[in-house]
């Protein structure tokens, strides 16, 4: 919480006298708010529950139980909300908001993301895979703000990840244990698993993450252009209208 507030403060405070920008202007625009958060939660409990069912049918994993524990389920919540608000309004409200200011997007998001990936290098069992696997999951939360400049589907997407991934089925997250309602065990630590860092660090992991970004790349690059093709004939060009007879 105290993270939150100096976040949300400092940001505040260069936005307003550095920026000379709206915190508003870093992506909390209300306009299709309720079909970004279910796409962002619906992303993230898609992905780690079928990184779950894939690793269990594998044998990488055992699903060893449940443990329901609704105080902890309400915390867990609770946590990922606010780790996924502090982490995209920075990473992406404002770090990458301020890269596309000044160089191509894509590049932007690059940079973005290797950041992203560098906040977790001191986390339990971090590794090189593990470094790919957090750029790509900067890649796959930027993605959708460099085409909406919206930050409601990057965090709900960043909750749904965690909270599913952790308090769901029970992987480490980013290297950190927390309470789970599913309990697992894994047969060895492997590649494949993610061994004690979690879903995260996992081969499989790569694998979907490459497959959402596709799909999103994919969604917001076809709707972008249908964008410009609508504006395009409903705006008439200088020519166009130099070439009207004058009344």
């Amino acid at each position: 919480m105290f993270t939150l507030v100096g976040t949300f403060s400092v940001i505040g405070i260069f936005r307003r006298f550095i920026d000379r920008e709206s915190f508003r202007s870093m992506g909390f625009y209300p306009k299709g708010v309720r079909k970004e958060v279910i796409l962002g939660l619906g992303l993230g409990a898609l992905i780690m529950a079928a990184g779950f069912a894939s690793l269990v049918f594998l044998n990488e994993i055992q699903w060893t139980g449940t443990n329901v524990v609704p105080g902890n389920l309400l915390l867990g919540v609770c946590l990922f909300v606010l780790v996924a608000f502090t982490e995209e309004l920075f990473l992406r409200g404002y770090i990458l908001n301020n890269l596309m200011k000044s160089m191509n997007r894509m590049v932007a998001l690059l940079i973005s993301s290797v950041f992203f990936s560098l906040l977790h290098i001191m986390n339990p069992s971090f590794s090189w895979f593990s470094f790919l696997n957090i750029l790509l999951a900067g890649i796959l939360l930027g993605l959708p703000y460099i085409y909406t400049k919206s930050l409601w589907l990057p965090i709900a997407l960043h909750f749904s990840w965690n909270f599913f991934q952790g308090t769901i089925f029970g992987f480490n997250v980013s290297g950190q244990t927390t309470y789970s309602l599913f309990t697992q065990s894994r047969v060895a630590d492997s590649i494949w698993n993610g061994g004690k860092f979690g879903f995260e660090g996992s081969a499989l992991s790569v694998v979907f993450q490459i497959i959402a970004i596709t799909g999103l790349w994919w969604y917001y690059s076809k709707k972008e252009a249908k964008s410009v093709k609508e504006e395009e004939t409903i705006t008439p060009s200088t020519n166009d209208q130099g070439n009207h007879p004058a009344n």
